[in-house]
C-alpha cells in the first residue's frame, strides 16, 4: 500500500522524504518494526516512542511519524503531526481499509454491565442469524474462537487489525466493550459505531481521569462516534446527564430503565436466587422474559440489550429467545459450587457500587451468613486509599463476615492495601479476618462456612490469573473452590 493512501485525511508536515513509497506495516512498538514499516513515535506515560526512532530505523522502518522536533539523518520519510496517538488511530484505520465501515458496530460503555450486555447481544444477534464478533473483557471472539486481549479495548493498531480480521471472516455485527481508557487514549478514534450503549457510572479508573467529571466526559466520547442510535440508562444520574447532552444529536436516542420514564422499561419483576422474570415493554410491544441471572442490575442490562435489538428491527420473540438462551456468564454471579448445605458464588464486582449490588442481591436469599472474600486493586495515593476505604465500608455494612485479601496487587504492597481496607471496616463495625494469600483466604472462608451460608468471592470473576509484582500466576477460583470441597468431603468420610 502506498504511504499516500495511508495518510489520507491526516494533517501533517512532510519534514523529509517521499509519500509515494510502498508501506508494508504500521507499528508503534519498535520491537514490532519490519522492513518498509511506518513507525509512529507515541509519547506514553512511562515510555516515549521518540527515543526508539534509531532502533526502528535500524530494523527497517521507512517512515517515521513524530509529534516532536527530532533530527533524523537517515534517508527515511519523516512526518510531523500534532498528536501521534491520534495519528496512529487514523493510520491504522486507513491501513486496514476502514473496516468498521463494513460491519454493524455496537459499542458498550459504562462502569458496570458491559460484559453481560455483550453476552446478551451476542445471543440475540445469533438467534437472528447474524455472524457476531465480540471484543471485551473476556477477550476477542471471531467465529467461535476466543483470544485473550491485553486490555478490554486493545490499542488502535491492534484493534483495527481485529476489525479487519472480522470483516475477512464475514462478521456482520461486532459487539464491543469500549473502556474509558480506550476513549481517552484514542484507541477507538476513527472507528464508526452504529449504536452506542451507556450503562452507568460509578467511581473507578480515577487514577487516569482524576475525578468523576473527567471520567464522565471520557465515557461520553463514544456517543460522538455513533451514527444510528444512542441507548442510555435513564435510571443512572450520569445517564440522565448524557441524555440531556445527546438528545439534540442527529443520532436517534432510545432510553431504558425501571424507576424512571423510558422508551424501553420493565414491569412485574419477580426475583429469585438464580434468575429474574419480568415484562419488557418497547415501542414495538411487550413480552415476558426470563433472565438466568439474579438481581435488578441484570434486568437493566437485559433492557439495554432489548433496546439495542429493537433498534435493529429484531422481533421480540427472537429477543426473548436470545436472552433466555444465556444460561450464565463467566464470573458474573457465577455459582461455582452448590450442594444441600452451601452455595459458593464468584463475581467480578471490583467497585464500591458493584460490590454493594452483589451483596444486596444475595441478602434476601441468605438463610445463614454471607461470607465475603474480597481485595481491592487501586492506584497508589489518595484515589487508591479512597477506593479501598469505600469498599471496606460496603463490606462492613452488607456482609456478615469478610475475609480481606489480595486482588491483583501488582507492584503495590498488599499489606498496605489490606490495612486501608480493614481500617474502614473497623470504623464501620465490620467483622473480618485478613489473609494476604488469596488462595488461603478462599479456603479459610470455605472452612468456616456452615449450613445455609453463602460464600461470595469478588474482584476477579472470569480471570484465571493473579498478578503479583510483575509476575502473572495461574489462579482459577472455581478450581480452588471445587478442589477444597472435594478434599473436605474426603476428610469427612
Amino acid at each position: 500500500m502506498l504511504l499516500s493512501s495511508i495518510v489520507k485525511n491526516l494533517g501533517f508536515e512532510l519534514v523529509q522524504g517521499d509519500l509515494n513509497i510502498e508501506v508494508k506495516a504500521v507499528a508503534f512498538d519498535s520491537r514490532e518494526v519490519v522492513p518498509h514499516s511506518v513507525f509512529v513515535a507515541v509519547s506514553g506515560f512511562t515510555v516515549d516512542g521518540h527515543n526508539f526512532i534509531p532502533k526502528a530505523i535500524a530494523q527497517g522502518a521507512a517512515v517515521i511519524v513524530v509529534e516532536k522536533d527530532v533530527e533524523v539523518t537517515e534517508e527515511v520519510t519523516v512526518l510531523k503531526v500534532k498528536d501521534t496517538r491520534d495519528a496512529l488511530a487514523l493510520l491504522s484505520s486507513n491501513f486496514y481499509g476502514t473496516p468498521t465501515d463494513k460491519m454493524n458496530m455496537i459499542g458498550i460503555t459504562g462502569t458496570n454491565g458491559k460484559t453481560s450486555i455483550s453476552y446478551f447481544m451476542k445471543s440475540i444477534l445469533e438467534h437472528a442469524r447474524k455472524n457476531v464478533g465480540i471484543i471485551g473483557t473476556i477477550g476477542t471472539m471471531i467465529g467461535g474462537e476466543l483470544k485473550k486481549n491485553k486490555n478490554t479495548t486493545p490499542e488502535s493498531l491492534y484493534l483495527q487489525e481485529i476489525f479487519a480480521e472480522m470483516v475477512k471472516s464475514n462478521v456482520s455485527d461486532c459487539v464491543m466493550e469500549v473502556s474509558s481508557h480506550a476513549l481517552s487514549l484514542k484507541r477507538v478514534a476513527y472507528s464508526r459505531f452504529n449504536t452506542g450503549i451507556f450503562t452507568n457510572l460509578t467511581p473507578d479508573h480515577l487514577e487516569l481521569h482524576k475525578n468523576m467529571e473527567e471520567y464522565f466526559e471520557a465515557k461520553a466520547m463514544l456517543f460522538d462516534l455513533t451514527t444510528d442510535y444512542n441507548i442510555i440508562n435513564a435510571d443512572d444520574p450520569y445517564g440522565r446527564r448524557l441524555i440531556d447532552k445527546v438528545q439534540h444529536y442527529e443520532t436517534k436516542l432510545i432510553t431504558y430503565g425501571i424507576d424512571n420514564k423510558a422508551d424501553v422499561y420493565a414491569t412485574d419483576i419477580r426475583y429469585s436466587i438464580d434468575s429474574t422474570i419480568f415484562v419488557a415493554h418497547t415501542p414495538a410491544g411487550h413480552i415476558e422474559i426470563k433472565v438466568n441471572l439474579p438481581g435488578k442490575i441484570y434486568v437493566l442490562n437485559s433492557l439495554a440489550s432489548i433496546a439495542c435489538a429493537y433498534s435493529s428491527g429484531i422481533d421480540l420473540e427472537i429477543i426473548k429467545d436470545g436472552i433466555q438462551a444465556v444460561e450464565g456468564i463467566k464470573g458474573r454471579m457465577e455459582v461455582v459450587y452448590k450442594d444441600d448445605d452451601s452455595l459458593v458464588i464468584v463475581d467480578f464486582a471490583h467497585t464500591e457500587d458493584s460490590l454493594e449490588k452483589a451483596l444486596t442481591i444475595l441478602r434476601p436469599y441468605a438463610k445463614g451468613r454471607i461470607i465475603l472474600v474480597f481485595g481491592v486493586y487501586a492506584a497508589a495515593g489518595k484515589l487508591g486509599h479512597d477506593k479501598r476505604s469505600s469498599m471496606g465500608k460496603v463490606a462492613a455494612q452488607h456482609a456478615d463476615f469478610s475475609v480481606v485479601t489480595s486482588d491483583n496487587p501488582k507492584d503495590q504492597d498488599p499489606d498496605a492495601i489490606i490495612a486501608d481496607i480493614i481500617a474502614s471496616m473497623e470504623e464501620a463495625g465490620g467483622t473480618y479476618k485478613a489473609i494476604v494469600d488469596r488462595k488461603e483466604a478462599i479456603e479459610y472462608a470455605l472452612s468456616i462456612s456452615r449450613k445455609d451460608d453463602i460464600v461470595l468471592i469478588t474482584g476477579k470473576g472470569h480471570e484465571t490469573s493473579q498478578v503479583i509484582g510483575k509476575t502473572e500466576i495461574p489462579f482459577n477460583e472455581a478450581e480452588i473452590v471445587n478442589d477444597f470441597k472435594k478434599r473436605q468431603l474426603l476428610n469427612n468420610g
